[in-house]
């Protein structure tokens, strides 16, 4: 084991430690989709309305953010602003 590598702190964290590094973990962008869009409809249910004004700038940013999540803008601000709210990382 290399010096500069963090060393595990019991056996089952070496064996993911050696799992990870055999590159046995893959990503699942489809599960992070279904998971954002699982949050989105949770956080949406029996919502209010709200209007807001935005700048455009921001306006279109959000909308390429909600699009390469796989979400519509306004199911994505309101998964944003629920994250916000409950004080979980955004």
């Amino acid at each position: 084991m290399d010096s500069k590598k963090q060393k595990p702190f019991d056996e089952e964290e070496a064996e993911l430690m050696e799992s990870l590094e055999n590159d046995e973990w893959v990503s699942d962008p489809q599960f992070i989709k279904k998971q954002w869009a699982h949050m989105a409809a949770e956080s949406l249910k029996k919502s209010a309305k709200v209007n807001l004004r935005l700048a455009p700038n921001d306006l279109d940013a959000i909308k390429a953010k909600a699009a390469r999540a796989g979400l519509g803008y306004q199911t994505y601000i309101g998964m944003i602003l629920h994250k916000h709210v409950t004080g979980q990382e955004v």
